[in-house]
């Protein structure tokens, strides 16, 4: 996992307005922080590598302890005199100034010149931060000083599934996406006369009604294809073969019902109009493809083992893609794009979007632009320098 993606996916702040993507940007971030600090696969396997990080951080801590008890005495004890003698001397503030402050007015009035107003709603958030970014760091050292042994080779498992066991069920799977995709050509040639007749809907609601029924059936899919790859015995030539046919006829035919859920999306959209939503099921549908086509590798080489790792790396790596292709401009583009050809537009949406939308509405008529743009400036304060985002800066 390279270094980089982490900074990568943080750097959306300064540039996509969207609180949605930076979040999930943040977690991607995590993931890829967790997986750069083991810098190889642990024994305990890839989901908890991916969130390594924070469960050793809080075996870290007595870990961090012992590390200082075993440290030089002489210099332990001058450190300890020092922090008592701090310590000592803050309890004594805390405890006379308010007294003193409170029994002249003139001295009240000095210190309130030399005590800085604080927010303590503002504290307790830096608090907060300190402390989980602190433990991060913690146990980011502790997998670096003491990293979790390295993962061998997978052990085989004691009972592996012999061909009559698994082949036919994989068959009757690739016959029957054979025949549904057989189905899915006559509806698309057909098109909506087809549908209406055989269906009862529109071409756009007969598409909306399938995407998530052949999200789910991919995502299946994909567990049984992992799964017998896994466990199914490749002892002699013929099972390698048996394996490698069927089960890559199954992703192929399965990666074609990927395509399918897509366009049907697309299709859905652009009779109803583009939203954030519909746009991430397709990113995340568009990644479920890409998990296809490392699975036809993995059954290439009939092995599977680096396949979790490369999913997240892929997971990771469209994440950066969204955040690169400004997934609300994308969606407000398409909208104006399809108030060209029809006019119809949801500006009720859009005014809920973020100022990452605001160069798409230049080619909208005043009156439409009067809608929208007031409600996305509104609000709009300037931020701190540690908080600065070039979409906000831009808007106002």
């Amino acid at each position: 996992m390279p270094v980089s993606r982490p900074c990568r996916c943080v750097s959306a702040r300064a540039v996509r307005a969207a609180g949605w993507l930076f979040a999930w940007c943040v977690i991607g971030a995590c993931v890829a922080g967790s997986f750069a600090v083991l810098g190889r696969r642990s024994t305990r396997g890839v989901w908890f590598d991916m969130i390594a990080v924070p469960v050793e951080s809080f075996v870290a801590v007595p870990w961090a302890f012992s590390g200082v008890r075993q440290a030089g005495t002489t210099e332990l004890s001058r450190v300890r005199r020092y922090g008592v003698s701090v310590a000592a001397t803050a309890v004594l503030l805390v405890v006379f100034v308010p007294l003193l402050g409170g029994a002249d007015a003139t001295f009240a009035t000095l210190l309130s010149g030399l005590v800085p107003e604080v927010d303590s709603a503002a504290a307790w958030e830096w608090l907060v931060l300190f402390a989980v970014l602190g433990m991060g760091a913690l146990g980011a050292l502790y997998l670096l000083a003491g990293p979790l042994p390295a993962a061998g080779e997978t052990v085989r498992p004691r009972r592996l599934w012999t061909r009559s066991e698994w082949a036919l069920p994989v068959a009757v799977l690739a016959v029957l996406f054979g025949v549904f995709l057989g189905g899915q050509f006559v509806a698309l040639f057909g098109g909506d006369d087809y549908v209406q007749r055989t269906a009862g809907l529109t071409y756009a609601e007969y598409a909306r009604s399938g995407f998530w029924q052949l999200s789910a059936v991919s995502i299946l899919a994909l567990a049984v294809i992992a799964t017998v790859l896994h466990f199914s015995a490749k002892d002699t030539a013929a099972d390698r073969l048996w394996v490698r046919v069927l089960l890559g006829v199954v992703s192929l035919l399965t990666l074609i019902i990927v395509v399918s859920a897509l366009g049907r999306m697309w299709t859905y959209q652009q009779a109803y109009g583009f939203t954030v939503l519909r746009l991430l099921v397709s990113m995340c549908e568009l990644w479920v493809g890409l998990l296809y086509v490392l699975m036809l590798v993995a059954i290439g080489r009939l092995r599977w083992s680096w396949v979790p790792r490369a999913a997240v790396g892929t997971a990771l790596a469209t994440l950066v893609a969204l955040a690169a292709i400004n997934p609300e401009y994308l969606v407000a583009e398409r909208n104006i794009a399809r108030w060209e050809q029809n006019g119809r537009l949801d500006t009720a949406y859009l005014t809920t979007l973020s100022p990452d939308i605001l160069p798409a509405l230049r080619g909208l008529p005043d009156p439409l632009r009067a809608e929208i743009e007031p409600n996305i400036r509104r609000g709009l304060d300037d931020d701190p320098w540690w908080a600065w985002n070039l979409s906000r800066s831009s808007a106002r």
